[in-house]
């Protein structure tokens, strides 16, 4: 069964989500040949305080 994580910033709707889980579902059912059922996709949402892109933390402002 395959165990989808996915890391996002905190903030995305519930719509998003739902759209974003179930392309995945429908890509790997494809590619695997598995039912959606067996497919899991389990958001986590992480501040933006909490998330570095090039040692800096996406939260804070450009200019420090």
């Amino acid at each position: 069964m395959p165990f989808v994580n996915i890391r996002i910033l905190e903030g995305h709707s519930q719509k998003r989500k739902d759209e974003i889980s179930r392309r995945v579902t429908d890509a790997i059912s494809e590619v695997a040949e598995l039912p959606k059922e067996a497919i899991w996709v389990v958001f986590e949402d992480v501040a933006a305080s909490d998330w570095f892109v090039g040692g800096t933390a996406v939260g804070k402002p450009k200019s420090q």
